[in-house]
């Protein structure tokens, strides 16, 4: 019988917003935060509130993705950015469906609640990739939404390559090449905290629309 899941929270210099992340996780989740490199002492907020915190040298969203995946131990793993832009009391919208045996990977489709939550520049590099993806991979996704869920030993079996802004995507692209069932829910996406080091310059979300293209083709 599948169990709580793990919820992976790469985090890189949030110490400001995880204190609001952990405290709404939900009962039974295991919240292992992966340190990436923070200069501000996030490590050090996430264990005095009980998260087994990882550390990964290797900086880059995907190492700190696949760190927080081998360190997983549930049968059905959660990722979530740290940033306090979504709020776990939704996990269970992403992950049910995984652990009742309905879908093999589930991504959270971002509904932007706030003003600021989700930059134009940052919207629409995000619609170009998903339309690219449904044209490519036929599934009918309109988001690479943070939030998503799928069984960590089939994660692990995908074997996915990029350590950098390009995870996500690689992991939906996989997915599809081996037929999984891939669903998508709508999850609340509100303003994050501090600034964020994708969506919240041009200059970030270049740089992450550089890496996925790379996996793209």
């Amino acid at each position: 019988m599948v169990g709580v899941p793990d919820l992976i929270l790469p985090v890189l210099n949030e110490a400001e917003a995880i204190p609001w992340v952990l405290e709404r996780v939900p009962a039974g989740y295991t919240p292992i935060v992966v340190d990436n490199g923070s200069t501000d002492g996030s490590a050090d907020v996430a264990a005095r509130l009980g998260a087994r915190v990882v550390t990964e040298p290797q900086p880059g969203f995907g190492a700190a993705c696949f760190a927080g995946l081998t360190a997983a131990t549930a049968d059905v793993v959660c990722f979530m950015d740290c940033d306090a832009s979504l709020d776990p009391r939704q996990l269970p919208l992403v992950t049910d469906p995984v652990v009742d045996g309905t879908a093999d990977l589930v991504l959270g489709r971002r509904r932007s609640t706030g003003r600021g939550a989700w930059p134009a520049h940052a919207r629409a590099a995000n619609g170009v990739l998903a339309w690219q993806l449904r044209r490519r991979a036929g599934l009918p996704l309109r988001d690479l939404g943070p939030m998503r869920a799928a069984r960590r030993e089939d994660l692990l079996a995908l074997g996915i390559q990029d350590r950098r802004f390009g995870w996500p995507l690689e992991m939906v692209l996989r997915a599809a090449e081996r037929d999984w069932r891939v669903q998508e829910v709508t999850v609340d996406y509100r303003p994050r905290v501090g600034t964020s080091k994708v969506t919240g310059t041009v200059r970030g979300t270049v740089r992450a629309v550089r890496d996925m293209a790379a996996v793209m083709s």
